[in-house]
């Protein structure tokens, strides 16, 4: 077993029986980058280049684009437990201490640390000895290279970090310090309200950090533990003048100071709180003002401050007052302190919290208040009470926290790796760039699509109302119950809210932890299939304009610069001629309804089930049963071609149509569900086609990756046992399937290390066909793990996804924990850090505990009286009625005759 996962008993602190770990003195390398070969980068540049362009067309209009191509990137493997609940900004933290990755904003991430914002410890003993220093394993010299205008460079930096380990397991975090003092042993235990089906409190802003001081010598300690914090939300943001700080003293011993930040850029304004409280044995003292740069007369310096509590273990003496607000080109900070003595053999527990207040959410000229405003208030002046409800709340919070991972923390059946890495893995709903809104204001006009008199008058009535439906619900009707929105991006380089392919995955987190929040952005979507917007966009693989969003199409994402307004914010390809979407959204919200039996909520979603159904039917070229793709990625894996009949996405449709069919069963629609039973026996005769005797082809295109062997193959059959349904093909192909894939895609990737490639040739070859064939997604290898293991191969499932253990946390890996990306290559090179996806690890958690079984092999379709050939013709005059109504009009396709060329050439060079 690795040192990283071994239980430890620290004097008082018991910390959980693993945990992910580091000494503060670890360097490891910083992740690496992924390369394109040759033949990626000139398949790719025509996209390439017309999103630089796109890019720079944006930023004149004020806005940002999906992917910043010209961002500078700060990447560092240093990555711990972020700050903070869910969906109010985070604060990041390194494993070294240090407080970095703000992302306060919408679409803003600040990556470099603030080195002013530290913990810092001094202790005097009778003898006369005495210790001080930052507890930091980093110094301002190693991050800047220049400090003769920081001010923090007069602090003593001393901590070594051999002595000193970090501990991690979300929402928590623990730095045991043996040092600077041997014979004190300091324990720091980070806590954060991420607290599963709490819709109060985990919506919180606010951390706290509860020190514990254990003497081990034979003389009495007086320790002081000083918490500083610099009036910033990074970047040169400190310096841009008009910030000012303030100081409370807050009833229950709670001191506070407040630090009032005036943005720039049109982002809301901003106010820190930090605090400490005092008891009978711990005394507190604050510095409400110093300058930590720059020149300003009479103000108390960042080494004024310091050298004051190094002298006197306390700042009671310092003539400091918050002053005026900064000048500009100047930064100033705060400090707090706390100072407790310590008998020989005893310990000794002071707390701080740190709490932001930016209640606002601005998008363009729209603005939406966070979820926790619903309890403190829309003002901004909130911080402060935040602060002081979390340092005398958190032990409440520490219990819900342990009663919910205890279960499985104890089951030693599960693998170490396992136990860890599941709950690390969720640091995404904190830094993944989370919206939790109080409840959307009244949506704006979009384009509701206007029903012609000819159309099936019974399924279009529910159609026109559907919107109001799951808008309306009596869910969203109640004060109580109304939990508001909930957006999170698709990655921090890859800037797309609620990405539907991706979420796919990762939604089975968010519906085991938190599902009043998978249901809403379930409502959403299901809203969203309703709308159609006319406006156009450019596509960026052909240069193409289309329509931004049409009828009965699931959208890709619910945007970017205007979320749920703005809706696909994509634009490298058409996603409206996608063929996972649709399918994806059926089986979601299918399995949604199985694990919460909301009967409301399923007949609010259904009129949208069925026209996704029909809308995804068209590309059924030759009606077989089966849809087709189109000879280009149209489908999450969006560098790679997909021809005819696919494993994906046909596996999909199979599965999508018996959970339509189930679905209908659900809300009552019985010969809606009998039609669709029997469109998923075809389709499914179809998708057998495609077996080979060892595993499902790519696709029946007879192209170069036709045979390649997908480790993504048995996606649809995934979600259908995940759902409680029937399986898509034969239990035994299913079961081949996957011990090919276990044998090609996992043994002989780096000897099982590093997860499932997505594709892998027959000789044992990676498949090179395009970028993504030739990489291991974290999320997807998750999945495929879960798979294994709902069809009984738990051992190769677990091994299977250890790889993404080894990979991402381990210290023989890329360096990216708390930080998982999408993907990485044969080279250990990431592609896209801090991605939803790699939350699919939750999917295994699912596979693990057995769900009741709704619908599915129990179901019984009877055609009752009528005649079933006339019921089935009945019902498909309808469907294909409805289907015609949404299919995508014939237009005359703008390829430049220069993309035509382009390809054409590739294609004959081999490229």
């Amino acid at each position: 077993m690795e040192s990283e996962l071994q239980t430890q008993l620290v004097g008082s602190e018991t910390l959980p029986r693993v945990t992910w770990q580091r000494k503060l003195n670890s360097e490891v390398k910083n992740p690496s980058e992924f390369k394109m070969s040759r033949s990626d980068f000139l398949h790719l540049f025509p996209i390439g280049y017309r999103l630089w362009r796109h890019t720079k067309q944006e930023a004149e209009k004020g806005r940002v684009s999906i992917y910043d191509i010209f961002k500078k990137k700060n990447v560092k493997g240093n990555h711990g437990v972020p700050l903070g609940g869910v969906g109010a900004g985070s604060i990041g933290r390194s494993y070294k201490g240090e407080f970095q990755q703000f992302k306060l904003f919408p679409k803003v991430c600040e990556e470099a640390p603030i080195l002013t914002n530290q913990f810092s410890v001094f202790v005097s003993r009778p003898s006369g000895i005495n210790y001080s220093t930052v507890l930091c394993g980093t110094s301002p010299e190693s991050v800047n290279g220049r400090t003769e205008d920081l001010g923090i460079e007069s602090w003593d930096w001393k901590i070594k970090g051999d002595k000193s380990t970090y501990h991690a397991l979300y929402p928590r975090s623990w730095t045991v310090y043996n040092e600077p003092d041997p014979e004190l042993r300091i324990v720091s235990r980070q806590v954060s309200p991420f607290i599963p089906n709490n819709y109060k409190e985990s919506s919180f802003p606010v951390s706290v950090f509860a020190f514990t001081a254990t003497n081990l010598g034979k003389e009495e300690a007086t320790v002081t533990l000083l918490f500083t914090w610099e009036n910033s939300v990074g970047g040169a943001s400190g310096f841009s003048g008009e910030h000012f700080n303030s100081s409370i003293m807050e009833r229950d011993g709670v001191h506070a100071i407040s630090l009032h930040h005036k943005t720039a850029n049109g982002h809301p304004p901003v106010t820190y709180a930090i605090a400490a409280q005092e008891t009978d044995d711990v005394s507190v003292s604050e510095c409400p003002c110093f300058l930590v740069s720059g020149y300003s007369p009479n103000e108390i310096t960042a080494r004024d401050m310091w050298d004051e509590i190094k002298k006197n273990k306390s700042l009671d003496q310092l003539p400091c007052e918050p002053g005026s607000p900064s000048r500009p080109g100047t930064s100033i900070g705060a400090s707090i302190a706390a100072k407790v003595k310590v008998p020989p053999g005893c310990d000794r527990t002071v707390t701080f919290s740190l709490s932001w207040d930016c209640p606002e959410v601005r998008f363009n000229e729209k603005t939406y208040h966070r979820r926790y405003t619903r309890f403190y208030g829309t003002l901004g002046d909130a911080a402060v009470n935040m602060a002081r409800d979390a340092l005398l709340n958190y032990g409440d919070w520490e219990s819900q926290i342990e009663e919910w991972q205890n279960p499985i923390l104890l089951d030693t059946s599960l693998p170490d790796w396992y136990r860890v890495t599941l709950f690390n893995e969720l640091y995404y709903f904190n830094s993944g760039g989370a919206i939790w809104t109080d409840g959307l204001p009244h949506k704006q006009s979009v384009e509701r699509s206007k029903m012609s008199n000819n159309i099936d008058i019974d399924i279009f009535q529910k159609i026109n109302a559907v919107c109001d439906q799951v808008h309306h619900s009596p869910q969203s009707q109640s004060v109580e119950e109304n939990i508001g929105q909930f957006i999170y991006l698709e990655g921090i380089e890859y800037l797309m809210y609620n990405t539907y392919d991706v979420h796919f995955y990762s939604s089975f987190a968010l519906l085991i932890l938190f599902p009043k929040l998978e249901l809403s952005i379930q409502r959403d979507f299901a809203a969203a299939v309703m709308f159609r917007d006319s406006t156009k966009k450019e596509i960026m693989s052909s240069g193409e304009w289309v329509p931004r969003k049409l009828l009965g199409s699931v959208p890709h994402d619910i945007g970017l610069n205007n979320p749920w307004l703005e809706l696909n914010a994509y634009n490298l390809f058409n996603t409206d001629r996608w063929k996972d979407l649709n399918a994806k959204f059926v089986l979601q919200v299918y399995r949604d309804v199985v694990a919460t039996g909301d009967q409301s909520f399923a007949k609010a979603v259904w009129p949208s089930v069925y026209i996704a159904v029909a809308y995804l039917d068209q590309f059924d070229k030759d009606e077989d049963g089966m849809i087709e793709n189109e000879g280009f990625p149209d489908q999450t894996y969006d560098t790679w071609s997909v021809t005819g009949v696919s494993a994906y996405c046909g596996g999909l449709w199979v599965a999508a149509l018996q959970a339509a069919s189930a679905f209908a069963s659900i809300v009552g629609e019985n010969d809606v569900a009998f039609y669709f039973n029997a469109k998923y026996e075809k389709a499914k005769s179809v998708y057998q086609k495609l077996w080979n005797g060892s595993y499902f082809n790519y696709d029946n295109s007879g192209s170069d990756s036709s045979s390649s062997i997908l480790a993504d193959q048995l996606a649809g059959q995934w979600y259908a046992r995940a759902c409680g349904l029937k399986p898509i093909t034969k239990e035994e192909w299913i079961k081949k399937a996957l011990e090919t894939i276990y044998e090609f895609n996992v043994m002989k990737v780096r000897g099982e290390t590093r997860g499932a490639v997505n594709g892998m040739s027959p000789d044992g070859q990676v498949d090179t066909n395009s970028l993504v064939s030739k990489e291991v997604w974290a999320g997807t290898t998750y999945s495929v793990a879960a798979c294994m293991i709902q069809e009984g191969q738990r051992e190769k499932g677990f091994q299977t996804a250890s790889g993404i253990y080894e990979a991402v946390w381990s210290d023989r890996g890329l360096s990216c924990s708390f930080q998982t990306p999408e993907a990485w290559n044969m080279n250990d090179e990431y592609r896209s850090l801090c991605y939803m996806r790699p939350l699919a690890i939750w999917a295994i958690q699912w596979a693990l505990t057995p769900i009741q079984n709704i619908g599915g092999e129990k179901q019984n379709f009877m055609a009752g009286e009528e005649e079933e050939s006339d019921l089935l013709l009945r019902q498909h005059n309808g469907f294909k009625e409805v289907a015609r109504y949404v299919k995508i009009a014939k237009c005359s396709e703008y390829r430049s005759r220069l993309q035509e060329t382009y390809e054409a050439i590739l294609k004959t060079l081999h490229l």
